[in-house]
C-alpha cells in the first residue's frame, strides 16, 4: 500500500532539503501538512506536486 503521508524528516530526505526549508514551505502553503497527535505529517500528494513543479 502506498503511503499517504510522510514525516518532516522523510519529506526533507525525499526533497533533498533541510527541516527548516520544509517548515518554510508549509508556512508558505506550498506543502500541505496536518497534525496527528504531536507529529506533523505532510500529504504525499503535496510532495508530488512539488516534484512535478505544479506548486
Amino acid at each position: 500500500m502506498e503511503r499517504l503521508a510522510y514525516s518532516i524528516n522523510d519529506t526533507a530526505k525525499a526533497l533533498s532539503l533541510g527541516r527548516t526549508s520544509i517548515y518554510a514551505m508549509i508556512a508558505d502553503g506550498r506543502l500541505e501538512a496536518f497534525k496527528l497527535g504531536r507529529r506533523t505529517l505532510i500529504k504525499a500528494e503535496s510532495i508530488r506536486r512539488i516534484v512535478e513543479g505544479k506548486a
